[in-house]
C-alpha cells in the first residue's frame, strides 16, 4: 500500500482534476450539519478535505469517528476552492481533497493539551515531548537545525577536513566542570569519565598527522542547567595542524557564513571585528559583549585622582556610562539597588535634563574641569562605579545590558559577530589561592610570554579566542601548546606536582614529547548557534529531548535510582542524601 503520494502542504492549484493520496494528523475538524471540513497535517503543512455524505457516505461515517490527531488517510479528487472560501494565509489554500475514502489509521486519546494552546507549561510539554514536537514551531526548529548542521559539514568537506569519531568515555581532566562518571561492571570501582569534550583526543590526531580533523561531537558536563546549558549537548569541534590563529579564525567564520546562507539569511560580513580581552573588558565591561548598541564605558579614574569627592579620589578605578535618558530618583534609587545586587558599593550620577541643568548630590564636590569632562547631551545620565577595576567592570557591563534592553537600545533586526582575543593565560582561584586556567591547560602563551614566574603568572597572555554573536558566547578555541616543556610549566603554574602532572596527563605529555606539529582548533556550540538562528530563548526549545534546571527528564522519569544488587555488581554503594539521614 503507498500511504501517500503527496505531503499535505505540495498541493497547488496545478494538481487540480488529479487523484490524490494523503495522509497525516487530523488538525481540526468541523461539521457542518452534512459537509464535514478536516484540516489535515503533516510536517509540511496544512490542507483541507472535504467530505460529503452523497459522494462519499462510507467516509462520512469516517469523519464522524475522527478527533484532533487521529492519523488518517485519505483519498480523493483535488478541486479549486470558491474563491469566497479561499484561505490566502495557506499555501494550499487556493485548494481542497474531496474525499472518496477516509481511513483511520491511528485513534488518539484525550490530549494533555492542544497544539495550539498557549502558555502551557514547558515541563508538561517534555512529559508529552512526541506530541510538542508536531508544533509548526518546533518542526522548524529540527529542520532548521538539520539544514544548519548540513552547511557546516559541506564547508568542513570543502575545506579538506576529516571527520574523526572519538570515544565518549574516557579519563577525567580538569576542563572547568564536573564529570559525569561511569562505572565498569568489570573493574568495580573504577570509572570512566563522559568526556566533557574531544579536546585532548583532536589534539592527539594532530600529533597522529590527520592535519584537519572535525566532528560534531557530543559532550558531557554536569553543571547547572541555564537557558543556554544541558548535561548533554553537541559542538562543532575542528583542530588543525601547522596553522596560526588567523587562520582558525577564517574557518570558523567560512562555517558560520556557510549556516547563514542556507537558511537563506543574510550572512555576516567577514573578517569579523577583533577585539583584545583588556578592551571588552574595559569599553563593555564583558569578555562576550553585545555590540548592537553603543554606551561604551568611559574611563574616569586618572581625571578624578585629585577631585573633591573621596568617594572618586580614593577608589582604585572609576568608570562611567552616559544613558540616554534623564532618569528620575525613583529610578535612579532602583539601579542603585541593582548596582548593589552587582557587587557595588553604590551608584554615583549626573543627570542633566533637557533644559541642559545638571541634577546631582555629588556636583558640588567635582571641579570645574571634572563637570565639563563628564559633560552629556540634555536628557541623558552620567553614572558612575568606583572600586576595585574587576567590580567596576562587572557592574557597569551588567548595568549596560540591562539599560541597553530597558531603554530598547538594542537593534534586535542586526546580527553581530566579533572575536575576543588576547585572554590572559591564567586566572587566580581565590578559593584555592592557586593560580589555574582561563580556557582550558592546553592553550599555548602568546609570542614573547613563554617565559614567565610561575609563582605570579599575571601578565601571561595566551592564544585564547572567543566567537561571539550579539553578547552570546558560541564557543571557543586556542592555539595549543605543542612543547612538552611548556605544556609541563602550566601545569606547575597551576600547582600540579611532576607526578601528578604524570598521573593525569602522561599520554598527553608522551605524544607531545614524540613529534608534536604546532596546532589549534576550535569548539562551537550547535544548540546555542542553532536557538539564536531560530530566534529562540533557550536551547530546550532546539533539543528533541532535554532535561528541565532540576536535571531531571519529564520524558522518561530519569533519572532513578537503582536497585542495590546493580549497585553492588558495580562495585558502587547509594548514600542517602544528609536531609534524608538526618530525619
Amino acid at each position: 500500500m503507498s500511504w501517500r503520494d503527496l505531503y499535505c502542504g505540495e498541493l497547488r492549484t496545478d494538481h487540480i482534476g488529479k487523484r490524490v493520496t494523503v495522509a497525516g494528523w487530523v488538525d481540526t475538524r468541523r461539521d457542518h450539519g452534512g459537509l464535514v471540513f478536516v484540516d489535515l497535517r503533516d510536517h509540511t503543512g496544512k490542507l483541507q478535505l472535504v467530505v460529503n455524505p452523497e459522494r462519499a457516505p462510507e467516509a462520512q461515517l469516517a469523519a464522524h469517528e475522527i478527533r484532533n490527531e487521529f492519523v488518517v488517510q485519505a483519498e480523493g479528487e483535488v478541486v479549486a476552492r470558491a474563491p469566497e472560501a479561499a484561505n490566502p494565509n495557506l499555501p494550499t489554500g487556493e485548494v481542497e481533497v474531496q474525499v472518496d475514502v477516509l481511513r483511520i489509521l491511528s485513534r488518539s486519546t484525550p490530549l494533555p493539551f492542544q497544539l495550539d494552546e498557549e502558555h502551557v507549561d514547558e515541563t508538561l510539554r517534555l512529559r508529552y515531548r512526541w506530541l510538542d514536537m508536531r508544533r509548526e514551531r518546533m518542526q522548524g526548529n529540527f529542520r532548521l537545525a538539520h539544514t544548519v548542521i548540513a552547511a557546516i559539514r559541506r564547508a568542513m568537506d570543502e575545506l579538506d577536513f576529516v571527520d574523526v569519531w572519538t570515544p565518549s568515555m574516557t579519563r577525567g581532566t580538569p576542563e572547568g566542570a564536573r564529570d559525569f562518571l561511569v562505572p565498569v561492571r568489570l573493574q568495580p570501582g573504577r570509572f570512566f569519565a563522559l568526556a566533557q569534550s574531544p579536546q585532548l583526543f583532536k589534539q592527539l590526531c594532530m600529533v597522529g598527522g590527520i592535519d584537519r580533523y572535525y566532528q560534531i561531537a557530543t559532550c558531557w558536563r554536569d553543571e547547572d542547567l541555564r537557558a543556554d546549558r544541558q548535561f548533554e549537548f553537541r559542538q562543532l569541534d575542528l583542530e588543525m595542524a601547522f596553522v596560526e590563529r588567523e587562520e582558525v579564525l577564517d574557518v570558523m567564520e567560512t562555517a558560520v557564513v556557510a549556516a547563514f546562507e542556507s537558511v537563506g539569511r543574510t550572512a555576516p560580513s567577514r573578517p569579523f571585528p577583533r577585539l583584545t580581552y583588556g578592551e571588552a573588558m574595559a569599553k563593555y565591561g564583558s569578555d562576550k559583549p553585545d555590540l548592537r548598541f553603543g554606551m561604551e564605558i568611559q574611563e574616569a579614574t586618572e581625571l578624578t585622582r585629585d577631585s573633591e569627592f573621596g568617594v572618586f579620589r580614593s577608589a582604585p578605578t572609576v568608570r562611567s556610562i552616559v544613558a540616554p535618558k534623564a532618569f528620575s530618583r525613583a529610578e535612579l534609587a532602583r539601579l542603585e539597588e541593582l548596582a548593589k545586587e552587582w557587587g557595588a558599593k553604590g551608584l554615583a550620577y549626573l543627570v542633566r535634563d533637557e533644559s541642559g541643568e545638571v541634577r546631582s548630590p555629588i556636583a558640588k564636590f567635582l571641579s570645574e574641569r571634572e563637570l565639563a569632562a563628564f559633560a552629556a547631551e540634555p536628557g541623558s545620565t552620567v553614572l558612575f562605579v568606583a572600586d576595585e577595576e574587576p567590580m567596576v567592570a562587572r557592574v557597569l557591563g551588567l548595568l549596560r545590558l540591562h539599560l541597553g534592553r530597558e531603554l530598547e537600545l538594542i537593534d534586535a533586526r542586526r546580527d553581530v559577530f566579533h572575536w575576543v582575543i588576547d585572554f590572559p593565560l591564567f586566572g587566580h582561584d581565590d578559593e584555592t589561592g592557586r593560580w589555574t586556567f582561563l580556557h582550558h591547560p592546553f592553550t599555548a602563551p602568546a609570542a614573547g610570554h613563554e617565559a614567565w614566574d610561575e609563582a605570579d603568572p599575571a601578565h601571561v597572555r595566551g592564544q585564547h579566542y572567543d566567537l561571539i554573536w550579539n553578547g552570546w558566547e558560541l564557543g571557543s578555541g586556542s592555539i595549543r601548546i605543542h612543547d612538552v616543556e611548556v605544556q609541563e610549566r602550566v601545569f606547575r603554574t597551576m600547582g600540579l606536582s611532576d607526578e601528578e602532572a604524570h598521573s593525569k596527563f602522561g599520554f598527553l605529555l608522551e605524544a607531545l614529547a614524540m613529534g608534536a606539529p604546532p596546532h589549534g582548533g576550535f569548539a562551537m556550540g550547535i544548540e546555542r548557534f542553532v536557538a539564536l538562528m531560530a530566534g529562540e530563548p533557550d536551547i530546550r526549545q532546539v533539543i528533541a529531548f532535554p532535561k528541565v534546571s532540576s536535571g531531571s527528564d519529564p520524558l522518561t522519569g530519569a533519572p532513578t535510582a537503582m536497585p542495590d544488587e546493580v549497585l553492588r555488581e558495580l562495585g558502587v554503594e547509594a548514600l542517602q542524601p544528609e536531609s534524608s539521614r538526618s530525619r
